[in-house]
């Protein structure tokens, strides 16, 4: 296969990074890729531990994909290993340790989720527990030996862990350690990773040198803002949109970003071919407002289609500027004439809890048929007549009896 122009590969790799270690590796290796008709094989990790995927996800996953489409190799590891160990980068403290089970159960939903940006029939997919598993006790000693736990200690997390007096288990250490011998196992070219994966990833680096390998190029791209503007994305933070959001759900959370984020986000979550892109960037000054929902819009489209992106436009502005409930509400019928308004927030699924349903009483985030509801104990009267029930505010639900015929 012809591959593009060096410089054309390099203004393509290079947009949008962090930090390329190094960047004349990674020239190098693009030249003798050229010169050979060789693609390089690039790898991505996926940590498994959560099985949904949010745009703070699809920054890398986009990267992946610019090199799939200059038509280098994708290959996407599935941690399902690693997650048994848990990962703290970023974290003070170390993640919950995942059964092989469910990493593996999450990790085939990570996969089919990325291939909404990744092209599936060109990735290939490993999970780790594949070589990790069946290295002995003496495999993990001589990894090990490899590395200092002065060495460790100059990861940010651990250090500051240390000069806190916070806890470091051993098999955190081993973390690293694991995911660098999957760069050894596949002997990739290059590794993507965010920047709070720089340290794992020059670990990596490092071990393939150790073994006798030409060492991976590491590129590092941004951690995107959460929706709130502060902290980085987080479906646990609640600030995040994910891959599986309801196209109205999507939309809707995009357009409560703040304004100042409008440019980042069309940057790194709109393709740069794509010629919206730059339409979205000049339409900023002139009015934000126009921005953010053409950018909402561009990104529900990426997802599912321009006619649904379209329909949840539509969607926002009857709820949102003309005040009206949407068209297509779900009917639920019951057979009891009445609920408390507390048990009938969990029945819906609009609260998981009553501690939640409550909360959202007090917050004064529920409405039955457009009025407010203030009082706790408020028992809600279910007949023929349909009633609306909105919580919170974007979930709408609609309550009758049941007809008997």
């Amino acid at each position: 296969m012809r591959f593009p122009i060096l410089k054309e590969q390099l203004d393509i790799i290079t947009a949008n990074t962090v930090e390329i270690i190094s960047i004349n590796e990674l020239e190098q290796k693009l030249a003798e890729s050229i010169k050979t008709d060789k693609p390089l094989k690039i790898k991505l990790g996926a940590d498994p531990s959560r099985p949904d995927l949010h745009l703070g996800h699809s920054v890398v996953l986009r990267k992946l994909r610019e090199f799939q489409d200059l038509g280098h190799d994708a290959i996407l590891i599935i941690g399902d290993f690693t997650a048994m160990i848990g990962d703290p980068s970023g974290k003070s403290k170390t993640r919950p340790q995942l059964s092989a089970e469910d990493a593996r159960q999450n990790g085939l939903s990570y996969f089919e989720q990325a291939s909404k940006i990744l092209d599936p029939e060109k990735t290939t997919i490993c999970y780790n527990a594949d070589w990790l598993g069946a290295m002995k006790f003496a495999d993990v000693i001589r990894l090990s030996s490899h590395y200092t736990v002065a060495r460790m200690l100059e990861r940010d997390d651990f250090e500051r862990r240390y000069r806190s007096n916070e806890p470091i288990s051993i098999h955190e250490f081993l973390y690293p350690l694991a995911q660098g011998m999957d760069s050894v196992h596949l002997k990739n070219d290059v590794e993507l990773g965010g920047t709070d994966q720089k340290f794992n990833l020059l670990v990596g680096r490092d071990l393939q040198r150790e073994y006798g390998i030409k060492p991976q190029v590491c590129i590092t791209m941004p951690l995107l803002v959460g929706t709130a503007g502060e902290e980085k994305m987080s479906k646990s933070l609640g600030n995040a949109v994910c891959f599986n959001d309801l196209p109205s759900d999507m939309y809707g959370k995009l357009l409560s970003i703040p304004d100042a984020l409008i440019a980042t986000y069309c940057k790194l979550l709109v393709p740069g071919e794509n010629g919206n892109s730059k339409l979205i960037l000049e339409q900023i000054e002139q009015s934000p407002r126009e921005a953010k929902r053409a950018l909402a819009k561009e990104i529900v489209s990426q997802y599912y289609s321009a006619g649904q992106a379209a329909e949840a436009e539509m969607h926002f502005d009857q709820i949102f500027v003309h005040k009206k409930a949407p068209d297509n509400i779900e009917l639920f019928e019951f057979e009891k004439d009445s609920l408390p308004l507390v048990d009938l927030l969990v029945t819906l699924g609009a609260a998981t809890s009553k501690s939640e349903a409550r909360r959202m009483i007090q917050q004064k985030a529920v409405l039955v048929n457009e009025v407010k509801i203030e009082d706790m104990n408020t028992i809600v009267t279910i007949d023929d007549e349909p009633k609306i029930i909105k919580a919170g505010k974007r979930k709408f639900f609609k309550i009758a009896t049941k007809k008997s015929f």
